[in-house]
């Protein structure tokens, strides 16, 4: 039998996924203007859903406003993920921690759910893919930390997950990077299922500064003017 097919996105859905791909690909590099005219041209639509998207990405942090009704491609201050990821760090070693002792057999087999998903587009082999893939590590660390039943933890999380900082930067991960991070997830999964607090929150710790280390290397080629390994 056949699967039914997905449903066709509307105009706004269509500029939104279009302008975010074109920025976490880097066709549309950091710093760069935009108008809704030249993007209304490159994605084919009316300036009526670009002008929406261009809302929304906003939101999210991929665009920034400026003065008037100039925008541009959002720029990362040079120790932003530095900060966000030891934000990070000290949110989540914690999270993972109350994860631990308070997890359900269903968080667990959420977060396995998660982790067999990521295994299955690990490397991506389409852009498709390697949004799925980047969906679902954001799942997973927002799974982690609502099993550690903690609203406090959650409104931080929901500060500390920067949408735009993790998409962007995850972009930076080499194959090796991600099956690195895969077997960090799997561990975790493994000391939260063994409730072993301190186990959980060594490994959380380790994924997060590798992350981190890897960003910063990026980053420095990337100003340094040479081509990303």
């Amino acid at each position: 039998m056949q699967s039914p097919n997905p449903p066709k996105m509307n105009a706004t859905e269509q500029a939104y996924h279009g302008i975010r791909n074109d920025i976490l690909t880097g066709r549309l590099k950091e710093g760069e203007r935009l108008t809704e005219t030249r993007l209304s041209d490159d994605l084919g639509l009316s300036r009526t859903p670009i002008r929406e998207a261009i809302g929304r990405l906003i939101l999210e942090g991929f665009i920034e406003r400026q003065s008037g009704y100039t925008t541009r491609v959002a720029h990362f201050p040079e120790d932003e993920a530095e900060q966000v990821y030891e934000i990070r760090r000290l949110v989540e070693c914690y999270s993972v921690q109350r994860a631990a002792r308070l997890a359900t057999e269903e968080d667990i087999a959420a977060l396995r759910r998660i982790h067999a998903a990521m295994q299955a587009d690990t490397p991506p082999r389409d852009q498709a893919a390697y949004q799925r893939l980047t969906e679902a590590n954001e799942e997973f660390h927002r799974t982690i930390v609502a099993a550690a039943r903690s609203p406090r933890l959650t409104a931080l999380m929901t500060t500390a997950l920067d949408v735009s900082m993790v998409v962007r930067t995850y972009s930076m991960f080499s194959e090796k990077d991600l099956r690195r991070s895969l077997n960090h997830h799997a561990e975790i999964i493994d000391a939260i299922e063994a409730r072993a607090p301190d186990w959980a929150s060594s490994v959380m710790s380790a994924h997060l500064l590798a992350g981190a280390s890897r960003v910063a290397a990026r980053l420095k080629t990337s100003d340094a003017g040479g081509d990303a390994a």
